[in-house]
């Protein structure tokens, strides 16, 4: 898993990269980003698999800001990143929430 970020020069925007490898995706047959910065629904930002069969997918984020996320792998399972910015509980008391600082 990886998390890239790149600011943009030409207007106030970041984009950010994340990567979920094949291993930690395990066998899924869909994988979705879901955070604060989509109102944490599970299904709509869809990553997409890549020949070396990991996920990946970019998005645009306002930067100086701090956003919580995870990865759905379907069936209500949830996998933090391994090398976020930091982590947080949910609020749920069932894990810990994956932070991307932009």
């Amino acid at each position: 898993m990886s998390l890239i970020k790149k600011h943009l020069k030409t207007r106030p925007a970041c984009k950010a990269t994340f990567t979920l490898a094949a291993d930690m995706a395990q066998n899924s047959e869909c994988v979705c980003l879901t955070g604060d910065f989509n109102d944490w629904r599970d299904d709509s930002l869809p990553m997409k698999k890549k020949k070396d069969g990991s996920w990946s997918l970019e998005i645009e984020l306002e930067p100086g800001r701090e956003y919580q996320f995870l990865y759905h792998l379907g069936e209500k399972a949830y996998l933090n990143d391994d090398a976020p910015d930091a982590s947080v509980p949910n609020p749920f008391g069932t894990g810990e929430n994956s932070i991307i600082r932009t």
